[in-house]
């Protein structure tokens, strides 16, 4: 297939040339209006990365997400010129994966990585961040592929990277930040208490354990290796967060309002709280014998 390259399992974006730009999005497209948050005194807004030259892509991971990836395109491309995104598919049956394709025909900074072999938010976010490191970009966004994160919060987490943060936390709890979900108490609660048991046992004043929405700097990712990650699911974020805290990378958070999901189903389970439970008591087992 044109623009891809085969390995291991999985197909890999390949590099392409830059050329004018594609009319995905187009300056017709009506898109949503997003929670607006005021601006800081002195804040810089991203644009002002293209500016310097700075390479910043955004990974999502997806599993069934056909009704989301289109919007979720036009948003994050559209938050300021030549940001990137790469698509990281878990061989959805719903054809999220060939619509990813139509998109990347169509728009030159939209990548698409698809996985054949097996699935998990952990694999996936392992291998579009080690894609990312290996072709040099300066900044990686990670966000889910539901639109519970709102792209027009990139600017905010790439301001504190670019004044040095090695890992970026978009943070439900910390001050500013919220939660407009119809989760329910049990949800909610899980929620909260998790990222309050991660602190613990991590070591760490970061107040969002769990969340998924960060910048990461091209220094943490070489930091990370990534061969020596084992955690599948969710648990994937704590110990990421407590092995680049561990290596004495800054890590910093911004507020972000995350928002219930409007299409598809949610991926969180029973067998991956438990895992993140389970993943997290090893964390602050191994440090408290180290300490």
């Amino acid at each position: 297939m044109a623009g891809k390259a085969e390995t291991g399992g999985r197909t890999l974006p390949k590099q392409r040339a830059r050329g004018p730009r594609a009319v995905f999005p187009s300056e017709s497209d009506n898109l949503p209006e997003w929670r607006s948050y005021p601006q800081q005194k002195g804040m810089q807004l991203v644009s002002d990365s293209a500016q310097i030259g700075a390479r910043v892509i955004v990974v999502v991971p997806t599993y069934n997400e056909v009704d989301n990836v289109r919007q979720l395109a036009k948003r994050v491309l559209a938050s300021f010129p030549r940001i990137e995104l790469l698509i990281v598919d878990d061989n959805s049956p719903d054809g999220t994966g060939n619509l990813a394709d139509e998109i990347a025909a169509q728009e030159p900074r939209f990548h698409v990585m698809h996985r054949t072999k097996k699935r998990g938010y952990a694999l996936s976010s392992r291998e579009g961040l080690a894609w990312c490191r290996d072709n040099g970009y300066d900044f990686a966004v990670t966000m889910d592929g539901d639109l519970s994160h709102d792209p027009a919060r990139i600017p905010a987490l790439l301001k504190s990277a670019r004044a040095g943060a090695g890992l970026v936390v978009g943070s439900r709890y910390t001050t500013g930040g919220a939660v407009e979900a119809d989760w329910g108490p049990f949800r909610r609660a899980v929620s909260e208490m998790g990222s309050r048991y991660a602190r613990a046992m991590i070591g760490t004043s970061v107040r969002d354990c769990t969340s998924g929405y960060r910048c990461y700097s091209a220094e943490a990712l070489r930091t990370l290796r990534f061969e020596k990650l084992h955690s599948e699911g969710y648990a994937f974020l704590i110990e990421v967060l407590a092995r680049l805290s561990g290596a004495g990378v800054e890590v910093t958070e911004v507020p972000i309002t995350y928002i219930d999901r409007q299409h598809g189903a949610s991926k969180i389970s029973r067998g991956i709280i438990l895992e993140a439970l389970a993943e997290t008591t090893g964390i602050g087992i191994r440090r408290l014998f180290r300490g």
